[in-house]
């Protein structure tokens, strides 16, 4: 069916994005996945190409647009390319929402600039040793000290936690914590006490630097407070939709993409004398995938233009992050299976849109959160 979501303008930015993967990203990414880590570089050509602040105020150097469709359009290409690494929708849709919405005049002014232009690459930190789903987990603590806060704790697995020059931290500045107790708090890059740990060796999406953070009686001052005291809780639950649609935008595009890579391999691919295409059981496979790959196609792109015009509630969200993920995860396998021995080759780009995809049904809250969420609205 036609997608009747994207308008010219969108288009046209597609098509700007597309260049862009062709000149500043494809050329590099085998070297970035080598190091584990993507180029600075990367992150000022796209500034320099409009694709970081799309929503931010122009004031600022953003691009205005707070239509959430071109955040779709830039999730959807990236994945087509295979190229996540290069987190930019982490940067656009996760973190961004939360420095438009929530920072003051002068917090604008201090971090946005830096953020469309790719100088100040950004990361929340929210998971911990001891807590990822369950916020009321969350240990790092940020005691009051007059005119400024004494932050201690550790996050793990935060995305751009390498490169990242602004982080978003999720503190108790309550000692119970909780959903009336976390604030969050902005830590930049050089802070006392506030250290990195490991890059770590992940399994895919190995350009993506995913790391350790520890914070040692790091002073943060009081104006580096984001959002209201003791409102995290609150503030996250705001962005969350958001941050799993951009999840479930990507795992549908990922589908999508394997279901197209692979129909053109069974074609081409002969076993016992004949295209593989021909054995009624590759027919049967392809045909279940693309049925599910058009309905949940339909359901989405429902969602994107629900969220775009603000109308997309919590559960909404929820359902299409764990739909299109888990599709996604199980596309990922079958087409793989589809490949045969090539591919489980790297060289073969189903072999590494295998690993780089698997954590798509975890990041954003686990397939069983949100089907927790769902059940607790139907069923309270």
């Amino acid at each position: 069916m036609k997608r009747r979501i994207y308008t010219e303008d969108h288009e046209a930015f597609r098509a700007v994005v597309r260049t862009f993967l062709e000149k500043e990203v494809l050329p590099h990414y085998e070297q970035w996945e080598k190091d584990g880590i993507v180029s600075r570089e990367a992150w000022l050509a796209a500034g320099r190409q409009g694709l970081l602040g799309i929503a931010v105020d122009e004031e600022y150097g953003g691009g205005g647009n707070p239509d959430f469709r071109y955040g779709a359009v830039l999730a959807e290409e990236f994945t087509r390319a295979g190229t996540p690494g290069l987190a930019l929708g982490l940067h656009n849709d996760i973190i961004g929402p939360y420095l438009t919405s929530l920072a003051t005049d002068e917090q604008k002014r201090r971090w946005l600039p830096g953020f469309c232009s790719g100088e100040t690459i950004t990361a929340i930190a929210m998971t911990e040793p001891g807590a990822g789903s369950d916020l009321q987990g969350i240990r790092t603590t940020a005691e009051d000290r007059g005119d400024h806060w004494v932050l201690n704790g550790s996050k793990t697995f935060i995305s751009n936690g390498i490169l990242a020059d602004l982080v978003v931290v999720v503190a108790r500045t309550t000692p119970e914590g909780g959903a009336h107790g976390l604030s969050l708090l902005v830590v930049e890059r050089g802070a006392e006490g506030f250290e990195r740990g490991r890059n770590l060796d992940k399994i895919g999406q190995k350009s993506q630097d995913t790391a350790e953070l520890f914070f040692h009686d790091v002073r943060v001052p009081k104006e580096n407070l984001l959002g209201d005291l003791n409102g995290a809780f609150i503030h996250l639950m705001t962005n969350l939709a958001q941050e799993r649609m951009a999840i479930a935008v990507a795992g549908i595009a990922a589908a999508e993409h394997l279901l197209e890579i692979t129909t053109t391999y069974v074609k081409e691919r002969e076993a016992f004398g004949r295209p593989l295409s021909r054995l009624q059981h590759i027919r049967f496979e392809i045909a279940e995938m693309a049925t599910e790959c058009a309905v949940t196609r339909a359901f989405l792109d429902r969602c994107i233009e629900e969220h775009a015009n603000g109308a997309l509630d919590a559960v909404d969200a929820s359902m299409a992050k764990w739909w299109a993920t888990e599709l996604q995860k199980k596309v990922a396998d079958r087409c793989l299976q589809l490949h045969g021995g090539y591919g489980y080759m790297t060289e073969f780009p189903v072999a590494r849109a295998y690993t780089d995809g698997r954590i798509q049904t975890i990041y954003g809250g686990t397939t069983e959160i949100m089907k927790e969420i769902i059940g607790r609205s139907l069923l309270g």
